[in-house]
């Protein structure tokens, strides 16, 4: 009796109907529909995760700066660079507290999250120190995602 209900399931199961080009095609075009609406959503929320990334990333360097004047009194120079922050400088105003182990905890000066050096000038023409991104396409100016992230206007 077992083995005639696995029997019976078995020829259900090889009797059944397969799906018609109609239905695989009705398929594939509500796919391709849901597609259509999300992909932008999700692509323009990474240009905006990036944006945010970048302010961070300015953020935190502003902090290593504060640190920075805190144990040598000023804050390093444009040619010193933000590379001031992750090795003692040689050129310029030579600080005399430099802290052993730098500035940065990865000790590494990051770049902006669409992989551009920041910008830094000090003194600069905002503050005592300006950095700036110049967004997803890497040249001053721009709009949107282009447009420039400065640390003076920072939201």
């Amino acid at each position: 009796m077992f083995t005639c209900k696995l029997k019976k399931t078995a020829l259900a199961v090889g009797s059944g109907r397969g799906f018609t080009l109609i239905e695989l095609l009705v398929v594939i075009a509500i796919l391709g529909i849901l597609a259509a609406i999300i992909a932008p959503k999700v692509i323009g929320r990474t240009d905006e995760a990036k944006v945010t990334e970048a302010k961070v990333q300015i953020r935190n360097l502003e902090t290593a700066l504060k640190m920075y004047k805190l144990d040598n009194g000023a804050y390093p120079g444009t040619e010193q660079g933000l590379e001031a922050l992750v090795g003692k400088p040689s050129i310029g105003s030579i600080p005399k507290n430099w802290r052993q182990g730098g500035y940065l905890e990865k000790k590494k000066v990051p770049a902006d999250p669409w992989g551009n050096p920041f910008v830094y000038v000090s003194p600069g023409v905002n503050d005592d120190y300006d950095i700036i991104s110049y967004g997803a396409d890497g040249a001053k100016g721009g709009e949107r995602f282009d447009a420039d992230i400065e640390s003076w206007n920072l939201e």
